[in-house]
């Protein structure tokens, strides 16, 4: 068993539930475990002694999307491709990537995969959980070859071809309730505990407004039968709250949910935005937690503060969504964004938002093995460089770690007890391989008719 040693001027540590932040400790690894926290340089087969780094739990982002971000990038800025919706999920993301899976060979949706792969551990996550369209299992294969532990969620939809028409108004087609739920099944007798147990599935239906009551409880059984988490996206719009309150007799999306029995402990909400004060005391009351995802919002001119859903008890995590999957740059979004909304300095603090992408997050899959750093718990670390002149003098590391760090400070990332990231950059494979490779395949998309039409401002 390979023995490793991981020298930190600072760690965040956690023993007997209480959490702390210790100078110049060493972090033993055996294995893919922990074996020790120690003041003494252990002794090790491999030894790395670098002052000035910040030794974390594994960074968890348990809501993102790297095929769609990568379909929109750079495309749907400065409000390009919303048209009359507000929200661009139905204008661009729904129908090309459809579209765009229905061209792409195997190889370049496994290049696409890899693409995203490679931003999330560069972001700094060892461990993330990615909702995306069921015809993309290449996700699967990347994150098993690269190393990444992975909540692979694919969508099931009650119509996989959503489309919103020149006035915003989204129409659906067919019924994929069935088909969905059985590539599901499939992927999961393949792929649960693959890998280490670094692969396992999470269960999602996509929204409160895409998939119908049937098949959310179809959903909910099959998931809590096996022990997966369930996770999908509420709230996430104005219109989506309008569509469920015209369907199911005035309900609110959070209603609805709490109607069909899945507004529980075991479900993860991304966004929530539209949500209100009543729905989020109703969410708190069932121990539902939040995947709050601010960037991807603003950009569209809007805020969803972590602060908010802090404020009424639910339990929230941060997550990139679809944006760029700097970890790091999206907790500092939260902590801003929560303060400029609430007018006020003091919320959305540090320390909160580490545990919401570490101890926190691993609560919220039910993982007591991940999202600590101590004995017994899997080797899951994100290693910071804090001598960078940007974060150089600093008194309080994890007000830096929030305030100033982002993605380029991201020295280390080890992912049961392998480094995956070094120096900042992945040493699996050529990055710049990666990187080309990932682009044209997208570039095949953007150039279908449909895609120029959707990018339109």
């Amino acid at each position: 068993m390979t023995t490793r040693a991981i020298f930190g001027s600072h760690v965040l540590t956690r023993q007997g539930g209480v959490r702390r932040i210790e100078r110049d400790r060493w972090v033993l690894i055996e294995g893919d475990r922990i074996a020790a926290v120690t003041a003494t340089r252990p002794e090790a087969d491999e030894v790395s002694d670098q002052p000035g780094r910040f030794v974390l739990p594994g960074l968890m982002n348990l809501h993102n999307h790297c095929f769609s971000e990568a379909v929109a990038r750079s495309h749907t800025e400065d409000g390009n491709g919303r048209k009359n919706n507000q929200s661009i999920v139905y204008t661009v993301l729904l129908p090309l990537t459809r579209s765009g899976l229905e061209i792409l060979s195997a190889e370049e949706r496994m290049a696409i995969a890899r693409l995203g792969i490679l931003q999330l551990l560069k972001g700094g996550a060892t461990t993330v959980m990615e909702p995306f369209r069921n015809g993309l299992p290449e996700m699967f294969d990347a994150a098993a070859e690269m190393g990444l532990r992975f909540y692979g969620a694919p969508y099931l939809f009650s119509t996989a071809d959503a489309k919103a028409g020149a006035d915003g108004t989204v129409t659906y087609q067919g019924s994929d309730d069935a088909a969905d739920l059985a590539t599901w099944n499939t992927l999961h007798a393949k792929w649960e505990g693959a890998a280490n147990d670094r692969i396992r599935l999470a269960m999602s239906p996509h929204a409160t407004d895409t998939c119908s009551p049937d098949l959310l409880r179809a959903c909910a059984a099959r998931a809590r039968e096996l022990g997966v988490p369930i996770t999908t996206h509420l709230a996430q719009s104005q219109r989506e709250v309008d569509v469920i309150r015209a369907r199911h007799d005035g309900r609110s999306p959070a209603e609805y949910l709490d109607w069909l029995g899945l507004l529980s402990d075991d479900l993860l909400a991304a966004h929530c935005i539209a949500s209100s004060d009543d729905d989020l005391k109703l969410m708190a009351a069932r121990g539902t937690t939040v995947l709050n995802c601010p960037r991807v919002f603003a950009r569209g001119g809007m805020t969803a503060a972590f602060g908010r859903f802090e404020a009424a008890g639910l339990n929230t995590l941060v997550g990139t969504d679809g944006y760029n999957m700097d970890l790091l740059g999206e907790l500092n979004a939260a902590s801003m964004i929560s303060k400029i909304t609430a007018g006020r300095a003091d919320v959305a603090g540090s320390a909160a938002l580490i545990d919401a992408v570490t101890h926190r997050a691993a609560a919220a899959i039910k993982r007591p093995d991940l999202g600590a750093i101590a004995p017994g718990m899997r080797a899951d670390l994100s290693v910071i460089d804090m001598g960078h002149p940007h974060l150089q003098p600093f008194h309080d590391p994890e007000r830096t770690l929030i305030a100033l760090a982002n993605r380029a400070n991201v020295d280390e990332v080890i992912v049961d007890g392998e480094t995956r990231i070094a120096g900042g950059r992945y040493i699996g494979a050529c990055e710049a391989e990666i990187t080309r490779a990932g682009a044209a395949a997208i570039g095949r998309i953007w150039d279908l008719p449909e895609a120029r039409a959707a990018f339109e401002g």
